[in-house]
């Protein structure tokens, strides 16, 4: 059977309560990245704002920003956007008696029951996730053709010589729209292309290379000598790897830094806003998320991320966000910071990401 999504059911406007509540309240802005008192914060859900009596559904969201009516429709801005003399939408409440109305169950089955008390409702390693990878098979070849695939990587797959190449096939294969990872991913898998090695390990035998602890610092280096990572793939003959593949096939590589990066390579954004602002460009017309073996950039990237995307033809879709770690307790955390439609997958992603290139065939 053909792979469907999971139609968006609106919310019924016609209901007396509706019908009833008044206009969301309105207040500008008293100074720039200053919000006024009483203002709404948004989250993951699709949220709907009655103005001039007609409900605004607020198309690109992002949780923990804020509303403002602009030229008709609702922007979602971060605090540090705000400027001046914005419309900031008002409103504490949630069930439309404010003109604000938070709607959380669009793409839920009606027919689906659950009990109030049941075991295991929490995914663990004790978890089997066989019917997440065939979902995933699924949902990866429809929005190669129909959506965007992000991921969201930390360092891990560089280490692994069988997982550093089944990821580079699915960027051959279109599985990948663009890559949010930060300047370890980059680093070692360059090192990994120029001197077959991670943070000094062999990536295929395993094994410590004499004095391989230089081996990273040497290819920050050498790419920093050659001008840039383009340049550095050139200069070496680089034609393997992660970067290169990106870089090979167009696909967006934002490589957000960190107070604890050695280098760092030239590319990496070293203004936390600015690679905030870039990885949100690539996230926001997002509908497929994957982030794998890194808890902070799958935090931010959480986030950024709403359950849902409003299509150019007005569509409302579903957004699949995954996060796959081998601790349960980062699996799990992102639903602890607001991100409730993450589903997590408990296992090792290096063994992730070769069986997931199996299953899609490459």
């Amino acid at each position: 059977m053909a792979f469907t999504l999971r139609q968006y059911r609106k919310p019924d406007f016609s209901e007396p309560r509706f019908l009833a509540a008044p206009d969301a309240a309105i207040c500008p802005a008293p100074a720039d990245a200053v919000a006024p008192a009483g203002f709404h914060a948004m989250s993951i859900f699709p949220e709907y704002f009655k103005v001039q009596g007609t409900w605004l559904l607020a198309e690109e969201s992002r949780m923990d920003c804020v509303p403002v009516l602009e030229n008709g429709r609702i922007a979602v801005r971060e605090f540090r956007n705000l400027k001046q003399g914005d419309s900031v939408l008002l409103g504490r409440t949630e069930d439309g008696s404010e003109g604000i109305y938070v709607y959380a169950s669009g793409f839920q089955n009606e027919e689906r029951q659950a009990d109030l008390f049941a075991f295991r409702q929490n995914r663990s390693r004790e978890t089997a996730f066989s019917r997440d990878y065939d979902e995933l098979y699924e949902i990866l070849r429809h929005d190669r053709d129909h959506g965007k695939i992000v991921w969201v990587m930390g360092p891990a797959f560089a280490f692994d010589y069988d997982a550093r190449n089944a990821f580079c096939k699915l960027i051959d294969n279109g599985y990948v729209d663009a890559l949010l990872a930060g300047n370890a991913l980059a680093t070692h898998d360059l090192e990994a292309a120029y001197l077959n090695t991670a943070l000094g390990q062999n990536i295929y035998t395993q094994q410590l290379q004499a004095n391989g602890h230089y081996n990273h610092l040497d290819t920050i280096n050498r790419v920093k000598q050659c001008g840039g990572i383009p340049a550095f793939l050139e200069a070496e003959h680089i034609d393997n790897g992660i970067v290169f593949h990106c870089i090979n096939r167009h696909i967006p590589l934002v490589l957000a830094g960190s107070i604890r990066d050695d280098g760092p390579l030239p590319e990496v954004f070293g203004n936390v806003y600015e690679a905030q602002d870039r990885m949100r460009r690539e996230v926001k017309n997002a509908t497929t998320v994957l982030c794998l073996a890194t808890m902070l950039h799958s935090i931010a990237v959480g986030n950024m991320t709403p359950s849902y995307r409003v299509l150019p033809d007005g569509t409302v879709r579903e957004v699949y966000f995954y996060c796959v770690d081998i601790s349960e307790f980062t699996a799990n955390k992102l639903s602890d910071r607001g991100s409730l439609s993450a589903k997590g997958i408990v296992t090792n992603v290096q063994d992730f990401i070769v069986t997931l290139s199996k299953g899609l065939g490459l």
